[in-house]
């Protein structure tokens, strides 16, 4: 009996631990909205990978889950547009990151919106909807705080049907589009 009872025990104590871990590590996301379309829907649901930004920092181009400095009681899930000392504009329906235009081919649609050149402040991340005509994000004069942060979005788990890794791109900054058309002779 004494043996069944250290065996329960320790099955009892590594369930705790496992489960401790894991909430610490991984959160469960649903988003709300059509902010992110057509990279998520509203109603779906996201795992969430909470720690890997104790290992490394935010990226250009991860979607993250954090809290905004406007509503702390709401999680959103947006995607790094540009880090701590970038410059960011936003005109003739592109945006421009030191300089440099975006490539982005996950978006709804270009943003029918102007943003003047603005330096990201120490600390802070710069995010966009990818469904920028319908979004609240960094273009309203706002950034993302690093403690904000909750973490990176990982594998899309409801519905079946977008069942897979979250579609995190690093972005590729490009001179011009002109660039990337090859000249006729």
């Amino acid at each position: 009996m004494r043996g069944f009872l250290r065996e329960a025990l320790i099955i009892v104590a590594v369930a705790i631990a496992v489960f401790v871990v894991s909430r610490t590590a991984i959160q469960s996301f649903v988003v709300i909205g059509a902010s992110m379309e057509p990279s998520f829907e509203e109603g779906q649901r996201l795992l969430i990978n909470k720690a890997i930004y104790h290992f490394r920092e935010p990226q250009r181009g991860d979607v993250i889950v954090f809290r905004p400095p406007h509503n702390q009681r709401a999680d959103y899930i947006k995607r790094i547009i540009a880090l701590p000392g970038d410059t960011v504009e936003i005109k003739e329906g592109a945006v421009y990151v030191n300089g440099s235009e975006l490539y982005e081919p996950y978006i709804e649609g270009p943003p029918r919106y102007t943003l003047g050149e603005e330096i990201v402040p120490a600390n802070n991340y710069f995010v966009l909807g990818d469904n920028r005509n319908n979004s609240n994000d960094s273009h309203n004069n706002w950034t993302v705080k690093r403690r904000d942060i909750i973490g990176k979005a990982w594998l899309s788990i409801w519905p079946p049907s977008e069942w897979g890794l979250a579609p995190n791109y690093p972005l590729q900054e490009q001179l011009s589009t002109t660039e990337l058309i090859p000249q006729l002779p």
